[in-house]
């Protein structure tokens, strides 16, 4: 009998000024230190004036998860971003793939048109849903989406560890 898929959610919260993004990623955190929330990788992506997309700040919670994967969705959903994040590894490329195929293609032409200039992203993946733990949280996004990923948690987590492992040995 085959093992039955655990999903993966992909939450993405859109805010005004990076700030504010930061704040409701220490939230995340401290929901999954309470146990409100369980295993996820979380980031920070901005954009600025001139249209540039960044990575500022990375969470993980998990042995394997280690910012990879908030980064690689952050590669997929805003392309030109992938250059400047190098030093996740070259790891980071199978990962979005693995994303890619997860995600339709209309999914990630509407979240990456979520981000405008000036503003920034929490870009949050994990096996449990949490955009209702966040509402209830008091999530500061002025916009939100949650998508379940057809990807199953343990295949992640072993790519993800696999990433971890070469971006370690760079």
């Amino acid at each position: 009998m085959a093992k039955e898929k655990e999903p993966v959610f992909l939450f993405v919260g859109v805010y005004e000024d990076p700030a504010t993004a930061e704040d409701d990623l220490e939230l995340v955190r401290e929901l999954h230190e309470t146990k409100v929330i369980g295993t996820y990788d979380a980031g920070i992506a901005t954009k600025d004036a001139e249209g540039d997309v960044k990575v500022k700040r990375m969470g993980s919670k998990h042995a394997g998860w280690t910012g990879i994967g908030a980064g690689a969705v952050v590669g997929l959903l805003f392309p030109p971003s992938i250059i400047a994040m190098a030093a996740l590894g070259g790891a980071t490329g199978g990962i979005i793939g693995h994303f890619s195929r997860a995600l339709s293609r209309s999914d990630v032409k509407e979240l990456g048109e979520m981000l405008d200039m000036g503003q920034a992203a929490l870009i949050v993946i994990g096996k449990d849903k949490i955009s209702a733990e966040l509402e209830k949280a008091g999530l500061k996004a002025t916009k939100r989406t949650e998508k379940q990923l057809d990807v199953d948690a343990g295949d992640l987590e072993l790519q993800l560890a696999a990433a971890a492992g070469e971006a370690g040995a760079a």
